[in-house]
């Protein structure tokens, strides 16, 4: 039986991801050069480590680049994109079925408690939310579990007790390391990228696509 759900946040909640990308790939193009998806995915859902789009111009590339005003540029892209975004489809929904079903609701993200509450705050979602991890309460964030293992611990459930609900390969692959089936919701842009195949991945277009009832029995 279902006892707990544990929402990422970027591209699931609020699809920042998309922006991002493009302002980022709008930005690279006035420098003359190009930011393929493949390669920009690597931070999709986790963190900057292993692809930093703010510094490979500079450091891969050589370009003699001011990172104040590359930045700037990105940034002024990223805000007029973000200005179209709303909540995803079905996820008040999702939640709103959640606490009437008496499920603890947990969330657990790569980004930066800062940024977390930021968008919680702005979206009036963070009453929802009994556990919120994020980067600030890790070592390791996706595609490493412990952001789920967190979740869970403060919960109080078993990893067959949760389900995750994700939009990127780097988060379902966390959530199933963790133990965890996962609802994999993919946005414009993680629609894109290739998933791991596996039993613990339920994909769907939109969470009003997921039959709660079936979800919360066990079922599929």
């Amino acid at each position: 039986m279902l006892k707990a759900i544990v929402f990422d946040f970027d591209g699931t909640i609020l699809d920042t991801e998309t922006p991002w990308y493009y302002a980022l790939r709008e930005a690279y193009q006035e420098y003359g050069e190009e930011l393929p998806l493949e390669l920009y995915s690597q931070c999709v859902g986790t963190n900057n480590h292993t692809f930093n789009p703010y510094e490979y111009l500079m450091t891969e590339k050589g370009l003699p680049i001011d990172k104040d005003e590359f930045r700037g540029k990105v940034q002024a892209y990223y805000a007029g994109l973000m200005s179209k975004q709303t909540v995803r489809e079905g996820v008040l929904e999702l939640l709103s079925q959640a606490r009437e079903a008496g499920l603890r609701i947990g969330l657990a993200s790569s980004s930066s408690r800062i940024w977390i509450d930021k968008h919680l705050d702005e979206l009036g979602l963070k009453e929802h939310f009994e556990a919120i991890k994020t980067s600030d309460d890790v070592t390791n964030v996706k595609p490493d579990p412990e952001l789920y293992r967190k979740a869970l611990e403060e919960l109080g459930v078993a990893p067959e007790e949760a389900v995750a609900v994700e939009d990127s390969p780097n988060g379902a692959r966390a959530a199933a390391a963790a133990g965890m089936t996962c609802i994999v919701v993919p946005n414009e842009l993680t629609g894109l990228l290739s998933f791991d195949p596996g039993d613990a991945y339920i994909r769907a277009a939109s969470l009003t696509h997921i039959d709660f009832d079936a979800l919360v029995k066990g079922k599929r």
